[in-house]
């Protein structure tokens, strides 16, 4: 979750033609498969497909991650560097663990080349018996639980015929230096 503090400020409201304040308070984010699933409700596309978003997508999910009541209106109060820290948020992997390029490689090629929507996540869930619980973890954190229920049930990988033999070199290398026999 994120938290940001929004300070107070008064504005002129040209339409009303009066002088609007707007009080300052914290907002809590939460980037989520939830908060994806309810935008790509809305926008009906895929939220993960791409980057093209318009302001006003990105202004939308900025407020469907919102946990905070506010009104609409504290958003305009929003900073770049507020945006950015929002951003910064959603890309953290929010974990310790790495995969080792293999291992992407192979989440990757899974994929068959289709958009990830949010019911395509909730049936990596469902198929790895990820509780539903999990759909309000930070979405990259939930995503890096796929991955590895993915890579530990996948089959092991076929070692070729040079690594094998590589391997039986080395064996057999360690055996001999270890009775100490020269074959």
């Amino acid at each position: 979750m994120l938290t940001i503090h929004i300070d107070s400020k008064s504005f002129w409201n040209e339409e009303k033609e009066e002088f609007v304040t707007i009080d300052g308070t914290d907002i809590s984010f939460e980037h989520s498969l939830l908060s994806i699933s309810q935008w790509e409700s809305k926008w009906k596309k895929p939220f993960l497909a791409s980057n093209d978003k318009s302001v006003e997508e990105i202004m939308d999910y900025i407020k469907i991650m919102t946990l905070t009541p506010v009104d609409d209106s504290i958003y305009a109060l929003l900073s770049e560097e507020n945006i950015r820290a929002i951003f910064e948020y959603m890309n953290d992997p929010m974990t310790a663990t790495t995969f080792k390029e293999s291992e992407l490689q192979q989440t990757r090629s899974n994929s068959k080349g289709r958009f990830v929507t949010s019911e395509l996540v909730y049936f990596w869930m469902a198929n790895f018996r990820i509780p539903i619980e999990c759909e309000r973890w930070h979405f990259n954190r939930l995503m890096t639980l796929i991955r590895i229920c993915a890579i530990e049930n996948s089959p092991p990988k076929k070692m070729n015929k040079r690594d094998v033999m590589n391997r039986n070199r080395a064996l057999n290398k360690a055996r001999r230096a270890k009775t100490g026999s020269r074959g």
